[in-house]
């Protein structure tokens, strides 16, 4: 199990105003509505959720990075957990054409709303319950998607993405290092079930056996 970044540079690309989810919102109604993961989370106004979620290609160089430290080659395969409309599955298709690639979301606005390139490898999933056989691909990813499951669906989630990987898989997540990165995590977050420090994450990990890779985004 190593600490490793692939996403931090997207993550910070992104500006955000956390007072003002908790001061000018009812915040409450928003998490409300942005967990049905429907148009108003993907494309809707910024206080449901991404407030546009469109491709810009900004997970070009995160796919890239990805290539070359698993070593992916032509006719592996992929897994995404959590893709939403498939921006990172296309980056992956586009520097390696031969690729196997599948994703899968829990929404089906964004799975009607994929990629129009990658939309074919893309339905409707759940991370708990992975409907693949053993050892099916030789990557596994879940970016920014398992911290939405309660603790006991998050359990068998990362349990289901060991068990379908070769073994190269990688998970990020919302975390926190200090008090201010905690309760900026709490302004802001929509659809969190699981707070975790960094210690705390890597502690359930440990406890659940993950061998993969891992990393977190903060709230700085």
């Amino acid at each position: 199990m190593a600490y490793i970044d692939f996403v931090e540079t997207v993550h910070k690309s992104t500006k955000r105003n956390y007072l003002e989810r908790v001061i000018n919102y009812d915040k409450k109604e928003c998490a409300k509505i942005a967990k049905k993961f429907d148009y108003d989370f993907f494309d809707g106004e910024r206080k449901y959720g991404y407030g546009g979620y469109h491709y810009d290609g900004r997970w070009q160089q995160t796919a890239e990075n990805m290539i070359n430290y698993y070593k992916l080659k032509s006719g592996d395969k992929i897994l995404d957990i959590g893709c939403g409309k498939g921006f990172l599955l296309y980056e992956f298709k586009k520097l390696l054409p031969e690729l196997q690639i599948i994703g899968i979301d829990i929404s089906t606005y964004a799975v009607e709303h994929a990629k129009e390139e990658v939309k074919d490898f893309i339905k409707i999933g759940q991370a708990e319950k992975l409907e693949f056989p053993d050892n099916s691909f030789d990557l596994v990813i879940s970016l920014a998607t398992i911290h939405n499951l309660p603790i006991f669906q998050l359990k068998k989630a990362v349990q289901e993405i060991m068990r379908v990987s070769k073994g190269n898989s990688y998970i990020m997540t919302d975390s926190y290092r200090n008090d201010e990165e905690k309760i900026n995590l709490l302004y802001w977050q929509l659809t969190c079930e699981s707070f975790f420090s960094t210690t705390e994450w890597e502690w359930l990990y440990k406890q659940w056996g993950y061998q993969g890779d891992y990393s977190f985004i903060f709230f700085e």
